[in-house]
């Protein structure tokens, strides 16, 4: 066969499996399909699929296929990563700055102490630091990966749980923007080349300028140029970042967030993160998994795992307590906030996938970090769906509680 041929192979493979298993297995409860797609992209790379049958997974996910999906895979993550750029909204957090800078810091910087904590046992063993990380880049990298909230999986599943357009739904959305912001700003310090720093620096004095002209432009154009403008937006700045040395998905967000939300129709740009979830991004979770591997032995990868999971999860739910406890919540409350702001999948995934890029971390430590996000996001909505219907029974719809 030739290389198109083979390349379909793989696609066919990439949209069949998860889809099936999502379908008919009902995994929704537990698994959405994003989530899903996760883990069929782990399934088929080296570490299960490369072990079980090594002779198939090299004809199929040959470096010229790779290669191929890699390309689709780079767009894919830019254009997610844009959206959830575009979608934040720091006006209102602004306007709530004591509740969410108080509850964001919190749910922020416990998972990330215990997570740094965490990452320090993990740098006493062999085989978990890259070969261009320093300790401390390592080390805040692993904590801040504990941290994450994944704001568009976040979004995805309130939508499920019916309290996305609730007041609760926009003070959880607020808490996760800050808590963006504080991530992509905190892979720019770790991505830091102080032997680049001059071309960064150029990066950074041109990105706000050409903001500026960019904004004044976009305000004059119809919507239906905006789209097309925001495209080129997009890849100029990824461009930039990455030709800086800042990696092309720190563009991308930056790309984003100096776009306002209301320059789109905001069913059009729900649409579109749909339709990149459903179209494209299951390309990057296969390459992503073909990233995975536990060559340092399973018992050390799962074991490493796990270790991240209760520093990840129990940080999230700690810092939300002592957050409610200094604003007096009303009961109940801080539970369900700190579950779905623990929704970590793709935001973590593509953290991590940078560090694994510039060598920070290796391949078990990526695949650590990986099984522990599929981990956190797989326990949000069984923890959340039952506290959301024992306080209001109509808040939850009965396919989700109901298995």
């Amino acid at each position: 066969m030739n290389t198109t041929e083979i390349f379909l192979i793989a696609m066919a493979v990439i949209f069949t499996l998860p889809w099936l298993v999502w379908r008919l297995g009902r995994t929704d409860y537990w698994a959405p399909l994003v989530v899903v797609q996760i883990i069929a992209g782990i399934l088929l790379g080296p570490g299960v699929l490369g072990k079980a049958w090594p002779d198939v997974h090299a004809f199929v996910f040959n470096p010229a296929v790779i290669q191929s999906l890699n390309g689709i895979a780079w767009w894919a993550v830019m254009l997610f990563v844009m959206i959830a750029g575009i979608e934040l909204d720091l006006r209102q957090a602004w306007k709530q700055r004591r509740d969410s800078g108080i509850t964001a810091g919190l749910a922020l910087g416990t998972p990330l102490l215990l997570g740094s904590a965490a990452a320090l046992v993990i740098l006493g063993m062999p085989g978990w630091i890259g070969p261009a990380a320093r300790p401390w880049q390592f080390v805040l990298g692993v904590g801040m990966a504990c941290a994450v909230t994944a704001l568009p999986i976040l979004i995805l599943l309130m939508e499920k749980l019916e309290v996305l357009r609730q007041p609760l739904g926009q003070r959880i959305l607020r808490y996760a923007s800050l808590d963006d912001i504080a991530i992509w700003g905190v892979l720019a310090l770790i991505l830091m080349d102080w032997q680049r720093v001059g071309r960064q620096g150029a990066f950074l004095l041109a990105f706000v300028a050409l903001s500026w002209a960019f904004r004044r432009l976009m305000r004059s154009l119809p919507e239906a140029d905006r789209w097309a403008v925001s495209l080129i937006w997009l890849a100029v700045c990824a461009f930039g970042a990455d030709w800086a040395g800042l990696h092309y998905m720190v563009g991308a967000f930056l790309a984003g967030v100096v776009m306002d939300a209301e320059w789109f129709d905001q069913d059009k740009l729900d649409q579109l993160r749909h339709h990149v979830l459903l179209v494209l991004m299951p390309v990057f979770f296969l390459s992503t998994g073909l990233r995975t591997d536990w060559a340092v032995g399973g018992v050390a990868v799962f074991g490493v795992a796990a270790l991240l999971l209760v520093a990840s999860v129990g940080g999230k739910l700690l810092g939300v307590q002592a957050a409610a406890r200094w604003l007096r919540w009303p009961a109940g409350e801080a539970s369900v906030i700190g579950w779905l702001l623990q929704t970590k999948a793709l935001i973590m995934i593509i953290f991590v996938n940078i560090l694994l890029d510039k060598q920070m971390i290796t391949n078990e430590t990526f695949t650590a970090l990986l099984l522990m996000a599929v981990a956190s996001t797989m326990l949000t909505v069984p923890m959340v769906a039952p506290k959301l219907l024992s306080e209001n029974p109509a808040t939850v719809r009965p396919r989700l509680h109901v298995r």
